[in-house]
């Protein structure tokens, strides 16, 4: 859920979605309008059906169990790199390295060049204090996200000033050239993804009918934008038609 969503929005709707599906097998018994209606307001709405598709696969494969190695949890829909170490290390007390925009601006610059995503990863194994992977990587993402932020970062009270390259030989700050900073979002109003978001909103109160989806969406007069969109949601298979009624999948 947090995946390009704040965490303020996400705590709530996590608390109200693991109070309803406690465990992979319920989830995956779960239709997945029921997840989507849970789901609503937290956008990309594939991330929903990716985690009811890796819940199906956890009761088929993992004895509806949340696999514990990094090769079966990558082979999950919606899984990452990110992710997946996340799972081992804050989970299951792996001693793997979890890299996140935060840390592999640390890096970075501590480094003083750009980084690309596999380097980062091995910088991030390498420095894991044994048996200490979920204390160490939650230092990590907070260090980075307060003291050593992308914008303003607070290097006059750095604990790890002196050992800093950019710090100490200035230049560019090479976290933006970095592989897996975050960029600039596209603007949210007026996008596709607001207009798909209302369309969600629509069909969790009920069915809508396909000849009036761009007035739920917004898109009076843009019937093609409009049909662009519904179709890119019935590819995504987060809505059925059924009949020319646009409603949730069951």
């Amino acid at each position: 859920m947090s995946q390009q969503t704040q965490i303020d929005r996400v705590v709530p709707k996590f608390q109200a979605f693991i109070q309803a599906f406690p465990t992979p097998r319920e989830c995956a018994d779960a239709p997945l309008s029921d997840l989507l209606t849970i789901w609503q307001g937290l956008g990309y709405p594939r991330r929903c059906r990716n985690l009811h598709e890796a819940a199906k696969l956890m009761v088929h494969n993992h004895l509806s169990q949340v696999p514990a190695s990094l090769e079966q949890l990558l082979a999950l829909p919606g899984i990452g790199e990110y992710t997946a170490r996340a799972v081992l290390a804050f989970a299951d007390h792996v001693d793997v390295g979890v890299v996140d925009t935060n840390i592999t601006r640390v890096f970075a610059r501590v480094q003083n060049k750009p980084l690309g995503k596999r380097e980062t990863q091995t910088i991030a194994d390498s420095l894991v204090p044994v048996g200490l992977s979920w204390e160490w990587n939650q230092v990590l993402m907070d260090f980075g996200a307060t003291c050593c932020a992308a914008r303003s970062p607070k290097c006059e009270h750095c604990p790890i000033a002196a050992s800093c390259g950019w710090r100490l030989h200035g230049g560019d700050d090479p976290a933006p050239a970095s592989a897996g900073t975050s960029k600039p979002q596209a603007r949210f109003e007026g996008s596709n993804r607001q207009a798909r978001g209302k369309l969600m909103k629509a069909l969790v109160a009920g069915g809508v009918s396909r000849t009036k989806a761009e007035h739920a969406m917004g898109l009076v007069k843009q019937p093609d934008r409009a049909e662009m969109i519904i179709e890119s949601l019935l590819t995504d298979h987060l809505i059925i038609d059924v009949n020319g009624m646009l409603q949730l999948p069951l």
